[in-house]
C-alpha cells in the first residue's frame, strides 16, 4: 500500500469510529472529496493569491497531527509493557491461592472423618439414654395409674369428694398416655377400672344430690360435699353435668308447675305478672341458699331462668289455646307488655351464654346490644296477634267515623288554612300502633298492620275529599254536580285516576260557579293536609321498611296511597284555577263586547283591565297566604292559571271587532287594546307576588309561559294593525310575528280584520305557499329563542309600518309609551 494513499475502513469500523470520534471537519469525513474541497477554498482566480498562506496553514496542521500520533504511539508502547507485567503477577498469585484452598479442603475432609469417629459412640449413648428415660417415665405413669385407681376406689366408697378431685384429674391425664397401649391386658384392665370409677362417681353424685334434696337424712350429705361433687362432675363426661342440671332444673320448676297449673286462677293472663314475681323471688332464694354449691361457669341461675321461660311459654300457649274466647285485646297487650318488660330484665341480668338458640339480629336504627331473652316467652302470643289486628281495624274505623261525625256537626268552617287536626290524630294513632306492633317482633304482624294502614289511608283520603267545598249553579247543574261529587267519594279509594277525571268533568259542568273566601281557604286546607299526608306516609313507609327483614321490604309499598293524595291535591288546584279563571269571565266579556271601532283616542288602561287587576288582588293573595307552607303548589296553581287564562284571553281577542259596518278599521282601537294587553302582561308577570310585602321574583318557567302567551296576543293585535296590501308583504309579516301560526289561526286573523270572503281565499292560498317556502328555509336555519324572535318581530313591524307616515308615527309612539309604562297602573 502506498503511504500516500488513503486508508479505507469497513462500514462497521467506520460507524464505530464516527460514534467514538465524531467528525468536526470536512477532512475527517469518510467520503471526503479533495477536488471539491480545493474548489470550495479557491472559488475564483483572485483567491489563488492566498495559496501560499493556505499551504503553510495546512502544513502546520499536518505537523501537529503527526506529533500527536507519535505521542500516542509512545504512550501505547509503555502501557502495553506495564499491562503484561501486571497480568503475569496476577496469574502467579492465583496459582498460589488455588494451592492453599486445595490444602484447606483436604484438611477439612480429614477433620470430618475424625469428628464422625468421635460422635459415633455419643449418639449410641444418647439413644440409650432416651430409651431409658421413656421406660422410666412409662413405669412412673404406670405406678401412678395403679396407685391412683386404688386411691380413687377407696375415696369413692367413702364419698370423700374433696380429696378425689386432684387424683382424679391426675389419673385421667396419666391414662391418656396409655391410649396406644390398650392391647396390653394389664393396661386395659386399669383403664376399664378407671372408667368404672368415673361411672360410679357420676351415679353416686346424682344419687347424693337426690338424697340431699329429698329430705332423707340418713343418706344426705352436706352442701359442702355437694359443692366438691360438682367440681368432680365438671371433670367427668359432659353428660354427667347435663344430667345433673336437668334433674336439678326440673326440681326447681316443680313448685312453679304446681302453683301455676292451668286449673289455677293465678295461671291466667290477667295475673301473668305473678309468674314473673315468682321467678324473681325464687332466684333470690336460690342464690342465697344454694348458689355457692355450683361452679360459676355452670351459670345455674341463668339456666333456671331459661327453663322458666321455656315452661312458661309452653304453659301459656296451651292455656291460651284452650281459653281463646276469653282473650281480648287489652288482656293480650297487657300480657305482652309485662312479658316484654320481664324479658328485658332477664337480658340485663344474664348474658345468655347458656342459650342454644341464636339471638335475633339488631334493628338498623338500634345500637344497643340485642337482648338474648327477647321473644323467648312472647313467641307464644304470635298465634293470637290477629286479635290485636282486629282491634286496630275496629279502632281505625271508629276514628274515621269520628272524623266524619265531627265534620258533620261542625257547621263553622275553620277560618285559616291549616292541616286538618284529624290528619295529625290519624298518624299519632298509626305511630302508637307501630310501637305496639314492634313489641311482637313478628314480620307477618307488621305486614298485616301495613295493609291496615293502607286501607285507612284510602278511607281518610275519602274523608279529606268530602271537605272540598261544593259551590254549584242552580237547578239541573246543582243536581248533576252532587251526583258527580258522590261519584268521587265512592271511587276515590278504588281508582284515584277515575276520581280525577270525574273532578275534571265537574269543572266543565259548573263553568260559572264561584267560591267564597271561606271556601277558598277550605280548599287550601285540603291541599296542605294532603301534602302533609304524602310526606308523613313517606316517613311511615321508610320506618316500616327498617323494621322488617330485607326480603320483605318490597311488600311495604304506599305508592298508590300517596298517588291518591297527590291526585286530590291536583284536583283541588284545578278547582282553584277554575275559580280564579271564572272570576275573569265578566271582565273578558266586557272586553269582547267593547266597541273598539268607536275609540277616538288612546287613553289609560281599559276598565276591564282594572277589573281583572282588582280580581287578582282580591283572590291571589288569599290563596298565597293559605298555601304559604306549600309554595310549590301555589307556583303550580299560578302556572296552570296562566296557561288557561292566556288561552282564553286570546280566544276572546279573536272575538273583538275593530271595524265598523262599512269595513273601515280603527287603528286607535287596536292601539288601546295593545296597551291593555301589555299592561295585563305586566300584571301577570307579577301575579305570584301581587299585593305581597316581599317582592319575590316569579319562577322562570312561569315567566316563560306568560311572556310567550302574551307576546302572541300582542303580535295578533299588531297583525290586525298591519295593512293587507301588498299580500306578500302581509303574509311575510304574519310569519315573522307568529312563526308557529296554523291555517285555522290565520283564518281567524282574517276574520278579525273583517276581510271579505274572496279576499280571504286569495290570502289563504298565498299564505300556504309562503308558509311552505318558509318551512323549507327554516330547515337550514338555527331556531332563535322567543325573546330574540319577539325583538326581531317588533323591529320588522316598525320597519313595515313606517311605509305609512301617519301609521308609522303612531305605532312608534305607541311602542315608546309601552316601554315607559305610562298607560297602565301596576
Amino acid at each position: 500500500m502506498n503511504k500516500d494513499s488513503a486508508i479505507v475502513f469497513s462500514d462497521e469500523v467506520q460507524t464505530i469510529i464516527n460514534e467514538i470520534v465524531p467528525a468536526t471537519d470536512e477532512i475527517d469525513l469518510a467520503d471526503f472529496q479533495l477536488i471539491n474541497y480545493i474548489n470550495s477554498m479557491f472559488k475564483t482566480e483572485q483567491s489563488l493569491a492566498n495559496i501560499e498562506t493556505t499551504i503553510d496553514t495546512m502544513q502546520t496542521q499536518v505537523d501537529l497531527v503527526q506529533e500527536n500520533i507519535r505521542t500516542l504511539l509512545k504512550d501505547q508502547v509503555l502501557t502495553s509493557s506495564e499491562g503484561d507485567e501486571a497480568l503475569s503477577e496476577s496469574m502467579r498469585i492465583i496459582r498460589q491461592l488455588f494451592g492453599e484452598v486445595t490444602g484447606i479442603k483436604t484438611r477439612a475432609e480429614n477433620t470430618e472423618e475424625i469428628v464422625k469417629e468421635i460422635t459415633r459412640d455419643i449418639k449410641q449413648l444418647d439413644c440409650a439414654k432416651t430409651n431409658l428415660t421413656t421406660s422410666i417415665t412409662i413405669l412412673n405413669h404406670l405406678r401412678m395409674l395403679v396407685d391412683g385407681v386404688e386411691t380413687l376406689q377407696k375415696l369413692t366408697e367413702l364419698r370423700i369428694y374433696n380429696e378425689i378431685m386432684n387424683p382424679l384429674e391426675a389419673v385421667i391425664e396419666v391414662n391418656s398416655h396409655f391410649q396406644s397401649y390398650h392391647d396390653i391386658p394389664q393396661i386395659k384392665v386399669l383403664s376399664n377400672s378407671l372408667e368404672k370409677i368415673k361411672t360410679d362417681l357420676a351415679d353416686q353424685i346424682l344419687e347424693d344430690f337426690k338424697a340431699s334434696f329429698s329430705g332423707k337424712k340418713e343418706k344426705s350429705i352436706t352442701f359442702t360435699q355437694l359443692k366438691d361433687a360438682c367440681c368432680i362432675a365438671s371433670v367427668l363426661d359432659p353428660k354427667v353435668k347435663q344430667n345433673l342440671l336437668s334433674w336439678f332444673l326440673d326440681l326447681q320448676m316443680a313448685e312453679y308447675s304446681q302453683l301455676f297449673h292451668e286449673n289455677q286462677d293465678i295461671a291466667w293472663l290477667s295475673k301473668i305478672d305473678k309468674r314473673y314475681s315468682w321467678l324473681k323471688k325464687h332466684l333470690l332464694e336460690f342464690e342465697e341458699k344454694l348458689g355457692f354449691i355450683f361452679p360459676p361457669d355452670w351459670e345455674v341461675s341463668e339456666q333456671i331462668a331459661v327453663r322458666f321461660c321455656e315452661v312458661t311459654k309452653n304453659d301459656l300457649a296451651n292455656l291460651m289455646r284452650k281459653r281463646r274466647p276469653e282473650i281480648d285485646v287489652n288482656l293480650l297487650l297487657f300480657s305482652i307488655t309485662k312479658t316484654k318488660h320481664f324479658e328485658s330484665l332477664l337480658g340485663k341480668r344474664f348474658s345468655g351464654v347458656t342459650l342454644s338458640t341464636k339471638a335475633p339480629e339488631p334493628t338498623v336504627e338500634s345500637e344497643e346490644p340485642v337482648n338474648p331473652f327477647e321473644n323467648l316467652i312472647c313467641e307464644c302470643f304470635q298465634a293470637h296477634l290477629d286479635i290485636y289486628l282486629q282491634s286496630v281495624d275496629k279502632n281505625m274505623r271508629e276514628l274515621i267515623d269520628r272524623f266524619i261525625h265531627d265534620e258533620e256537626n261542625n257547621s263553622k268552617k275553620q277560618d285559616s288554612s291549616n292541616i286538618f287536626p284529624s290528619a295529625a290524630d290519624l298518624f299519632v294513632f298509626y305511630k302508637k300502633c307501630l310501637i305496639q306492633c314492634q313489641q311482637f317482633t313478628n314480620t307477618k304482624s307488621l305486614i298485616d298492620l301495613t295493609l291496615l294502614f293502607k286501607k285507612y289511608l284510602r278511607e281518610y283520603a275519602k274523608f279529606a275529599e268530602t271537605n272540598v267545598p261544593k259551590a254549584f249553579n242552580q237547578g239541573q247543574q246543582n243536581s248533576t254536580a252532587k251526583t258527580n261529587m258522590s261519584s268521587i267519594t265512592r271511587d276515590l279509594h278504588k281508582n284515584f285516576t277515575m276520581a280525577g277525571n270525574v273532578l275534571q268533568n265537574l269543572l266543565k259542568e259548573g263553568e260559572s260557579r264561584r267560591y267564597s273566601s271561606e271556601e277558598l281557604i277550605q280548599l287550601c286546607s285540603v291541599i296542605v293536609t294532603a301534602e302533609y299526608c304524602v310526606e308523613t306516609v313517606q316517613q311511615l313507609e321508610e320506618k316500616l321498611k327498617e323494621k322488617v327483614p330485607k326480603p320483605f321490604t318490597e311488600q311495604i309499598d304506599f305508592t298508590d296511597e300517596k298517588s291518591i293524595f297527590l291526585s286530590l291535591i291536583s284536583s283541588c288546584i284545578q278547582l282553584l284555577v277554575q275559580d280564579v279563571e271564572n272570576g275573569c269571565d265578566s271582565a273578558l266579556t266586557i272586553m269582547a263586547k267593547k266597541p273598539w271601532h268607536t275609540i277616538k283616542a288612546v287613553g289609560d288602561q281599559s276598565d276591564f283591565i282594572n277589573q281583572l287587576i282588582y280580581h287578582f288582588k282580591t283572590v291571589i293573595p288569599l290563596i298565597r297566604e293559605n298555601l304559604h307552607t306549600s309554595r310549590k303548589y301555589f307556583t303550580q296553581l299560578c302556572l296552570k292559571f296562566a296557561n288557561a287564562f292566556i288561552a282564553k284571553y286570546i280566544t276572546v281577542l279573536y272575538k273583538c271587532r275593530f271595524h265598523s259596518a262599512d269595513g273601515s278599521s280603527n287603528i286607535l282601537g287596536c292601539e288601546q287594546l295593545l296597551l291593555d294587553t301589555h299592561s295585563l302582561k305586566t300584571v301577570l308577570l307579577n301575579l305570584p307576588s301581587i299585593e305581597s310585602m316581599v317582592n319575590r321574583q316569579a319562577p322562570a318557567n312561569y315567566t316563560k309561559v306568560v311572556v310567550k302567551g302574551m307576546n302572541q296576543a300582542e303580535m295578533i293585535i299588531k297583525i290586525v294593525m298591519t295593512p293587507v296590501a301588498p299580500p306578500q308583504m302581509f303574509n311575510s309579516q304574519v310569519l315573522n310575528l307568529l312563526p308557529e301560526i296554523t291555517i285555522s289561526e290565520y283564518q281567524k286573523l282574517l276574520d278579525l280584520k273583517a276581510l271579505k270572503r274572496q279576499e280571504q281565499v286569495e290570502l289563504v292560498d298565498l299564505f300556504k305557499t309562503a308558509a311552505g317556502e318558509r318551512t323549507i328555509r327554516m330547515e337550514d336555519v338555527k331556531v332563535e329563542d322567543e325573546q330574540s324572535l319577539s325583538k326581531r318581530a317588533l323591529n320588522t313591524t316598525s320597519k313595515f309600518m313606517s311605509s305609512s307616515a301617519e301609521q308609522g308615527s303612531r305605532i312608534l309612539n305607541l311602542e315608546k309609551l309601552m316601554k315607559k309604562g305610562l298607560y297602565f297602573n301596576s
